[in-house]
């Protein structure tokens, strides 16, 4: 099992990060107020689930809250109203930042801690996975669950383990999942067998105030102190997507493979093996290293010397970290977009600028990469002659997901 030390650096120096944090106050609002909130309380109205309407205060970063949230995590599932959540959730947080030095951490179960089929899905490919032993197919953490009506095997994503104990020292971990209570609870099982991580807080579908979204009204935290980590930023509400960390998706078995809609090659179950980095090493243990980076910049002492924790906001120290994946990259896209789509309104575009890129649609001696579809356009020709680096999509996307730079000829344009 490799060690998060020998992971490759997601940051070049995270001594330059701290001290471009510092003269942060020089830059634009983002920056400038990094974890610091307004302190003067709104006055809002607020529907109760009643009808009723009730005056509450909330800090100048907080969303007002659906009342009467029910707490499913909780025993008997206990509801709450609007000040005795705000209540907690001040109360909670602030004990994980002074007494622990922990922030919160929400974990997303399919696709980014583990991959689930039902065993009547199989291929014949996936048979060897019912009856041979771990040491047998050399695959670490594949189980099979029983449920009332049909039989589950759930893959654990390597490296799982390492992660969570980890991880657990700096955040206080919960389960959020899309799926119902029952399979939470014995995905969490499988997780933390001694129930020492999550210690209860799994939260699944039937907790969420909104079908079909997640939200973080069902936590008693703060959202300025949580990290979420998920395959899809999608499913949350929009006043949680700066919280989301996205994961590429964990595809596993067959199954899983075909319905997100992949159809070349074999999934890792019929390869008998499973997925890495281009380093050979887990998926996990370079989003660990990305949060001991979260942490420390959060909790820097030097950065928060005069400041009360409690008006600091992860959110801004993920955004300064994504800006220095690609800083220093200018980047023109070439037969990338649609012809009839503004290329600054596409989505590459948009995610490059939040990888701290800039973007161009014509080139100079500036450029420092190009980004086609094929090399034969006339702007891949002009950068194979300029001696630019000349690369496909897939680049943009890689660094977006791991939240580096990655190497050029690892993605050759054709």
């Amino acid at each position: 099992m490799m060690s998060v030390a020998t992971v490759s650096p997601i940051l070049h120096n995270i001594d330059n990060l701290v001290g471009y944090l510092k003269r942060g106050r020089g830059l634009d609002s983002d920056y400038s107020d990094l974890g610091l909130i307004d302190q003067r309380a709104k006055r809002l109205k607020v529907e109760t689930d009643v009808g009723i309407s009730e005056e509450a205060g909330f800090a100048f970063d907080e969303k007002p809250r659906f009342s009467k949230v029910r707490y499913g995590y909780i025993p008997k599932g206990l509801a709450l109203g609007d000040d005795e959540i705000d209540r907690l959730r001040n109360e909670n947080t602030r004990n994980l930042l002074l007494n622990h030095k922990k922030l919160h951490l929400v974990l997303d179960l399919d696709h980014t801690l583990l991959n689930t089929t039902f065993l009547d899905e199989m291929s014949p490919e996936e048979e060897y996975l019912k009856t041979q032993t771990q040491s047998d197919h050399s695959l670490q953490y594949v189980h099979v669950v029983d449920t009332p009506s049909r039989q589950l095997m759930t893959k654990l994503r390597p490296y799982i383990r390492t992660f969570l104990v980890q991880a657990s020292q700096m955040f206080e971990l919960s389960i959020y999942t899309m799926g119902n209570r029952d399979y939470a609870l014995e995905m969490a099982k499988l997780l933390d067998p001694g129930n020492l991580i999550f210690g209860g807080r799994v939260m699944s579908r039937d907790d969420s105030p909104e079908t079909n979204r997640k939200s973080l009204d069902v936590l008693l935290a703060r959202d300025s102190a949580v990290v979420i980590l998920d395959d899809r930023k999608n499913v949350w509400t929009n006043d949680n997507r700066d919280n989301v960390i996205v994961m590429p998706r964990y595809h596993f078995f067959r199954s899983s493979y075909q319905k997100s809609g992949l159809s070349k090659g074999k999934p890792y179950s019929e390869l008998k093996t499973d997925e890495c980095d281009r380093y050979g090493g887990a998926y996990l243990a370079n989003v660990l290293q990305l949060l001991g980076y979260i942490h420390t910049i959060f909790f820097n002492e030097v950065e928060i010397q005069g400041w009360d924790l409690m008006d600091r906001d992860v959110r801004l120290v993920l955004k300064i970290l994504k800006k220095e994946v690609l800083k220093g990259c200018k980047i023109v896209f070439s037969h990338v977009f649609p012809s009839n789509v503004e290329a600054n309104t596409h989505p590459l575009w948009k995610m490059a600028e939040q990888l701290g890129a800039t973007c161009s649609t014509q080139v100079d001696p500036s450029v420092t990469h190009v980004v086609a579809a094929n090399a034969r356009t006339q702007k891949s020709c002009w950068a194979v002659k300029e001696g630019k680096f000349l690369v496909n999509p897939q680049w943009i996307h890689s660094a977006n997901f791991m939240w580096q730079k990655q190497p050029e000829d690892n993605f050759p344009c054709h």
